[in-house]
């Protein structure tokens, strides 16, 4: 139990380091767009980091980018397939809600996701989503860090957990 706990605190602690960059992009309110970002200062959470686009009115999510430790997590490579290539339906579901959230509050968000849609669900995924907007206001893109939790430690399709 302590490993897990651990591991727990780890994803924590690169979530606040995420956000901590993130925040400091803002100027005067407005959000950062992808040009603001540096990757060499998170090159340490790369492997787990996404970028999802806002795809028209109508909001369908892209997922443009994704960190090489998350082929394991998914299965396979996930960039540029949309949300319902990625997940099944109650997931996707799931992740629109949330991501719509982010777009709509022009505001972070963080929670956990259980990994049965995976087939693992004894294990859970700590994730991050912050909102980037390339005009500083409308939200057109996404940056997410992603943290896969196991019960004692284990590891998931060759990826320690957090």
């Amino acid at each position: 139990m302590s490993t897990q706990l651990g591991e727990s605190a780890a994803a924590v602690r690169a979530h606040e380091e995420l956000f901590s960059y993130w925040s400091s992009l803002r100027n005067q309110g407005r959000l950062p767009g992808r040009g603001d970002l540096d990757p060499s200062a998170f090159k340490r959470l790369l492997p787990t980091v996404s970028l999802t686009a806002v795809v028209g009115e109508s909001r369908d999510y892209r997922l443009r980018l994704a960190g090489t430790a998350l082929y394991g997590v998914y299965g396979g490579e996930i960039t540029g397939k949309r949300l319902r290539d990625v997940y099944s339906t109650p997931a996707a579901d799931y992740w629109r809600r949330e991501l719509d959230q982010v777009v709509e509050g022009r505001r972070p968000r963080a929670g956990h996701h259980n990994m049965a849609w995976r087939g693992a669900s004894h294990m859970t995924l700590l994730w991050l989503r912050l909102p980037l907007a390339s005009n500083g206001r409308d939200v057109d893109l996404i940056l997410g860090y992603d943290a896969v939790l196991a019960p004692f430690g284990e590891t998931y399709s060759g990826i320690r957990a957090a």
